[in-house]
Parts: structure tokens; sequence; C-alpha cells
């Protein structure tokens, strides 16, 4: 092996974890090493149980939220139905993630009158200045139901590291 070859392969490497690392987990887990070493014995009874459908499981056979049709209502089914103690009750929190709109990309922000992201939030975490200018406030708990509904894709989210 060559040296740039390696240096390639070593980068490669370093991209996978870091992509891992970006996936939005869901809302009841206390150790993320728990994912890698349990979720691969699971035939994916979480995303089985997601009333929302917004659970995916990824290459590595582990667990991670997709809001590309609806939120999460924390409605407490994911870490029921999960047998390896992965997700649990006891770990119930907020997604690790964190919610902002795009300015650029958003209608309002654009003087364009669009409350698309407003009227599926359940926990009122967007306000309007002047009926334009949303911005997210401190009730978002980063469940997501915004960012599936929004038309010009400007609701983005970030997780938490």
């Amino acid at each position: 092996m060559q040296r740039r070859e390696l240096f390639s392969s070593l980068a490669s490497l370093h991209k996978e974890e870091k992509k891992q690392e970006e996936f939005i987990r869901p809302p009841y887990y206390s150790d993320l090493s728990l994912f890698h070493n349990e979720c691969n014995k699971c035939d994916a009874a979480c995303a089985t149980a997601c009333e929302e459908d917004i659970i995916a499981i990824a290459s590595d056979k582990t667990p991670y939220l997709l809001f590309t049709k609806n939120g999460c209502t924390y409605c407490d089914k994911c870490a029921e139905a999960c047998q390896f103690g992965v997700l649990t009750l006891d770990a119930k929190s907020q997604i690790a993630a964190i919610v902002s709109i795009n300015k650029e990309k958003c209608l309002s922000w654009d003087h364009t009158m669009c409350f698309s992201c407003k009227d599926p939030c359940l926990e009122n975490a967007i306000d309007f200045k002047a009926m334009f200018m949303p911005q997210i406030n401190d009730k978002c708990t980063a469940c997501g139901f915004c960012i599936s509904r929004c038309p010009t894709d400007a609701i983005e989210i970030k997780v938490l590291s």
C-alpha cells in the first residue's frame, strides 16, 4: 500500500465515523455506544413501533430520526419496543438537536406570508415578528414537525455533539 492510499483510506474512515455521529437519534437513550453494541441484535422494533413512521434504520442497523414526513410526538412507543436497553423510558429527554430557520431560504423572511412551520408546531416554539420574520424560541423540543412542512426547506436541524 502506498502512502497516498493509506491516507485516503484513513480519511474515508474518519468521514464515515463523522457521518454516523451526525444521525439524530430517538430521544430515549443515555449511552450512545449502546446503539452500536446492541442494535445489531434487533429487528428494528423501534422503527416498527413508531406511529409517526420517522425512525429509519442506518446501514449499521442503528435507528435514527428522519423528519421527511412527520415529527416526534414523544409517545414512548419506540422505547417500549426496545428489548435491548438502548432506548428506555428512564432516559427520555429532548431530541439532541437544534432547529433553526435559514433566513435566506424562508419565504416569510422574504416578505411572503407563510405559516407552514408555525401551524404544525405542537409547542408554539415559532414566533413571528410583525407577520414575518419567524424565529425558533426556547420552547422548541426539536420534534421536527416543522421541517417537512416548509415548502422551501428553510428549517434546518443540527445534531448536538
